[in-house]
């Protein structure tokens, strides 16, 4: 199995704004406030977390290749 990707370059779907994060491994982020213009991302329909939705990198679980922990934040 190759290594876990834990960073991931969101990018703000209202500015354009993008940021590289370091993906929590324990738990979902099913919220992102954008630095930039101050909006809040949320995991679109069929997305566990922020980092699936509009990272560069799916989140750990996802990579693993099982289910998100869906825990949230």
């Amino acid at each position: 199995m190759p290594d876990l990707i834990l960073e991931s370059t969101i990018t703000c779907p209202e500015c354009g704004h993008q940021k590289s994060e370091l993906m929590p491994t324990d738990y979902c982020q099913w919220f992102y406030e954008c630095e930039s213009c101050h909006y809040v991302l949320k995991p679109l329909p069929g997305d566990c977390c922020v980092f699936c939705s509009y990272g560069t990198v799916k989140c750990p679980p996802i990579q693993k290749g099982s289910s998100c922990c869906g825990k949230g934040v």
